[in-house]
């Protein structure tokens, strides 16, 4: 079976000065979490999508999503950290469903232009090989700094991407490597491809689009709501 994470465990700090969390915040004239929610819902694919939110926020979730006709969404607690976050929805699906032999895509609640396509070839794409990552070539240059005041490196460009999401993975291959890191990998290790690469385990990657953009400041908000006009026209 198939299963959507969708990760609104973030705090929102880098918004500005905002009464609740990034993901709460309305995009044209709803919340960004539902517009996110929808982009799946909509999907046969999926057997129930999972959104973990901070534990102050469950209520609030939750009265947030009665107000809509969503009838596969389950609202659970996240974890401190995003790896942290998708091993409690993990948890959770082990917890309520038979046997490990599932798909995980994993997405962050403020990319709400993910398209149709991008989640139906992570699903495929996760099947075929374990784990896939949405990427989009990168158009800047990259420079790399180790001491955030000189330059160490600047790699070529024609092979480095920019990370979005989805990301997914075969769930029993995620959960055996999560659980086999000690608890200062945990706190160190931020993104779940990474779990992948460093058990030299292929990472697939999908092509993403420049429109699926995570809102993470208020330009990004802007940016945002002219897109959904564009949409919308």
């Amino acid at each position: 079976m198939n299963f959507a994470l969708i990760l609104a465990g973030g705090l929102g700090t880098r918004m500005g000065s905002t009464q609740k969390p990034k993901q709460f915040l309305n995009l044209g004239n709803k919340p960004i979490l539902i517009h996110t929610i929808e982009k799946f819902s909509i999907l046969n694919e999926f057997e129930k999508i999972i959104v973990l939110t901070p534990k102050e926020w469950i209520s609030y979730t939750k009265d947030l999503l009665s107000d809509y006709n969503f009838n596969n969404v389950v609202v659970i607690e996240g974890g401190e950290l995003r790896i942290s976050t998708v091993n409690k929805g993990m948890e959770y699906i082990l917890d309520n469903y038979d046997d490990d032999d599932h798909i995980v895509v994993t997405h962050d609640a403020v990319r709400p232009f993910v398209s149709h396509r991008i989640i139906k070839e992570n699903i495929q794409c996760a099947k075929d090989y374990g784990a896939c990552d949405t990427v989009i070539h990168a158009t800047d240059t990259i420079v790399e700094s180790k001491n955030n005041e000189d330059i160490t490196d600047i790699p070529v460009r024609d092979y480095m991407y920019q990370g979005q999401t989805p990301q997914s993975f075969r769930l029993d291959k995620l959960k055996f490597f999560y659980d086999n890191l000690d608890e200062d990998e945990k706190a160190l290790l931020s993104d779940a491809c990474k779990l992948f690469v460093l058990n030299n385990e292929r990472v697939h990657l999908v092509e993403g689009d420049v429109s699926n953009i995570k809102i993470t400041h208020p330009y990004d908000l802007k940016v945002a709501n002219f897109i959904l006009e564009e949409y919308n026209d």
